[in-house]
């Protein structure tokens, strides 16, 4: 059984390390991405922020991903970026993205979002997939001051 809750302190590693490995099973480990944040082996206490949410699945008892929504300096009022979407390969296509991604628009538009952005990399293309069956467009340049110099793709939806 998956459930979705929030992130724990006790989570940090183990999203680390998913996220990481995501990168480098897709080639996307390179410099100006979150793989070399510090802040992502801190994901718990990053996401202590207000406005910022993150939300962990678990199966059995098992991290098997997660994803959330942060308001990152220089976005435009009232947007929100999605950041930190990962699910291991076990995790993926059985609905659980669905699930993480409409928990993350859900809560971005209750704490009063009315556009969500998020930045990515062409190796990635299963998740742009994802994100382009949710409404998300393509943008032509990049918004807010993430720090992330890899990400080449830019995208956002109205909420």
């Amino acid at each position: 059984m998956i459930t979705i809750r929030n992130i724990k302190e006790s989570d940090n590693g183990s999203l680390a390390n998913i996220i990481r490995n995501t990168l480098a099973e897709f080639g996307a480990n390179h410099p100006g991405t979150v793989y070399f944040d510090k802040e992502t082996d801190h994901l718990y206490e990053l996401f202590q922020q207000k406005l910022s949410a993150y939300f962990v699945a678990e199966s059995d008892g098992k991290i098997v991903g997660g994803g959330g929504i942060f308001p990152t300096k220089g976005l435009p009022e009232g947007t929100c970026e999605l950041v930190k979407m990962y699910l291991l390969p076990e995790a993926r296509g059985i609905g659980l993205g669905r699930s993480i991604m409409e928990k993350c628009l859900s809560t971005a538009r209750f704490s009063g979002f009315s556009e969500i952005y998020l930045e990515s990399m062409p190796e990635l293309r299963l998740a742009l997939k994802v994100y382009e069956k949710f409404g998300f467009k393509y943008l032509t340049a990049p918004m807010g001051n993430s720090g992330h110099f890899g990400c080449e793709l830019y995208m956002s939806r109205k909420l």
